[in-house]
C-alpha cells in the first residue's frame, strides 16, 4: 500500500483529475437510481397518502391515474350502503396549465369530498386545511404560491390557505387541493360566449321539437343554467374512494362491488400496480438501460486509466523486477491504485450528489441499499479494471530497465 501511495503522490495532479472525472461519472450512475426511485415515489404518493382501501372506477378502465375514468357522483351513496364500508369519498383529479404573475402555472387539481374530507390528512408545512366549501385551496410548495395568495382559475378566484410538501403527481407537477365542487368548476369551465351559444342552440332545438311546439312555455327552461335543468345530469367524478371498517376483508367488499355492471373496483395495492406498470414502466426500463450503459462506460474508462497509468510505470516496474521484487508486489501496486481510484471516486460521487441532487427538478431519492449496491459495483469495476494493467505488467521484461 505504501508503494502505491508513493506512486500516487508522484503523479498527484493526474490522479486527482482522473478521480474527479470518475467521481462525476459514478455520481450520474447513482443519480439514475435515485431518479427512478423518486419517480416511483411520486407516482404512488397520492395513492398511499389519500388513505383509500378500495377504488371504484368506470367499468373496464384502469382507474383515474392510468386513464380517464367517469362515474356518477351518486355512486358515493351506493358505496356507503355496502356492509363494511366506513367512508366513501368522491375523487376528482385532472391537470391544467394557466398563468400566474406572468409565469406559467401547471397544477394538478384534486377535489376533496367536502365536507367529509377537508384535507386533514394532507401533511401541511404551513397554513390550515379547508374551512369553506368554496374559493379556498391547499398548494404544494413546488407551485411557488404563498399563504394568502389569490389564484384565478376559470371564472373564480381562490385563496391559498395551506402549503404542503412533496405532494406531486407522476409527471412532477404540484398538486392543488380544492373542494370537489371547485375542482369540477375548474375542470368544466366554459367561456361565457360558449355558454350563450349553447343556450341559444338549446332553444333552437326546442322550437323545432314537437313538445316545444305544443308547449312553448317549456322553452323558457332553455336559457336557464345547466345545473338547474333536471334533464342534464350533474358533472361526473373520476372515482369513488372507500375506507373500510376495521377488521373487514377488502376482497369480500370488492367482490360485492364488482358485481355492479357499471363499475370496476381495485384495491389500493391493485391501483398502485396499475400505476407502476402503466405510467412508470417505460421510464423504469429506460433509466435502467442508461444506468447499465453508464456502468459499463465507467468500467471501460477506469480500465483504460489503469492501463495508461501502468504504461507510465513500465520502466519502474522493470526496475522492480530487476532487483528481484516478486510479482505480488507489482500486482498489488496496480490493484491497490485501482481500488483507491474507485473508493475516492465513490466518495466524490456521494459528496457532490448530496449537494446537487436536491436542486434537480424531480425528486432524487437515495437509500442505503442504493449506496451499498453502487459500492459493490465500484469494487467489481475496480478489480476488473486493474486486470488490463496487471496483464501489461506481467509482460514487462526486467531487461527494459536497462534500455
Amino acid at each position: 500500500m505504501i508503494l502505491s501511495i508513493k506512486d500516487i503522490r508522484h503523479n498527484i495532479t493526474h490522479f486527482v483529475i482522473t478521480t474527479i472525472g470518475i467521481g462525476m461519472l459514478l455520481m450520474v450512475v447513482l443519480g439514475m437510481g435515485g431518479i427512478y426511485r423518486g419517480i416511483v415515489e411520486d407516482a404512488t404518493l397520492l395513492i398511499d397518502s389519500v388513505g383509500a382501501d378500495l377504488w371504484i372506477v368506470q367499468k373496464n378502465t384502469r382507474g383515474p391515474f392510468a386513464e380517464i375514468s367517469r362515474v356518477p357522483s351518486n355512486l358515493v351513496h351506493r358505496a356507503l350502503a355496502v356492509p363494511g364500508v366506513k367512508f366513501a369519498r368522491e375523487f376528482v383529479f385532472h391537470t391544467i396549465q394557466r398563468e400566474q404573475n406572468g409565469k406559467p402555472l401547471r397544477i394538478s387539481i384534486m377535489g376533496l369530498s367536502w365536507p367529509t374530507d377537508k384535507g386533514e390528512w394532507i401533511p401541511l408545512t404551513s397554513g390550515r386545511p379547508l374551512k369553506q366549501s368554496h374559493f379556498e385551496m391547499i398548494a404544494d410548495k413546488t407551485l411557488k404560491l404563498s399563504i394568502g395568495e389569490r389564484v384565478k382559475l376559470g371564472k373564480e378566484t381562490y385563496t391559498v390557505v395551506g402549503i404542503t410538501e412533496s405532494m406531486i403527481n407522476s409527471t412532477g407537477d404540484g398538486i392543488g387541493f380544492f373542494t370537489i365542487a371547485d375542482a369540477q368548476s375548474i375542470q368544466f369551465d366554459t367561456p361565457s360566449e360558449a355558454v350563450r351559444l349553447e343556450r341559444a342552440a338549446r332553444e333552437a332545438r326546442g322550437e323545432k321539437s314537437e313538445i316545444g311546439i305544443k308547449q312553448p312555455s317549456l322553452l323558457e327552461n332553455a336559457i336557464k343554467p345547466a345545473a338547474e335543468l333536471p334533464q342534464i345530469a350533474r358533472p361526473q367524478i373520476s372515482a369513488v374512494m372507500i375506507t373500510m371498517m376495521p377488521g373487514r376483508n377488502a376482497d369480500k367488499i370488492a367482490k360485492i362491488i364488482s358485481g355492479w355492471d357499471d363499475v370496476s373496483v381495485y384495491t389500493k395495492l391493485g391501483q398502485r400496480e396499475l400505476m407502476l406498470k402503466g405510467n412508470v414502466e417505460k421510464v423504469r426500463k429506460q433509466i435502467g438501460l442508461f444506468r447499465v450503459l453508464l456502468t459499463i462506460i465507467a468500467a471501460v474508462i477506469m480500465a483504460l486509466i489503469i492501463y495508461t497509468m501502468t504504461l507510465d510505470k513500465i520502466h519502474s516496474i522493470a526496475i522492480l523486477k530487476l532487483i528481484g521484487a516478486p510479482n505480488t508486489v507489482i500486482l498489488g501496486l496496480i490493484l491497490q491504485q485501482s481500488l483507491i481510484l474507485g473508493a475516492m471516486g465513490f466518495m466524490i460521487a456521494y459528496a457532490v450528489g448530496q449537494k446537487i441532487f436536491p436542486n434537480f427538478p424531480r425528486r432524487v431519492i437515495l437509500k442505503d441499499t442504493d449506496l451499498y449496491q453502487l459500492a459493490m459495483i465500484v469494487l467489481a469495476i475496480s478489480i476488473c479494471a486493474s486486470l488490463m494493467g496487471i496483464w501489461k505488467a506481467l509482460k514487462v521484461s526486467p531487461n527494459e530497465a536497462l534500455s
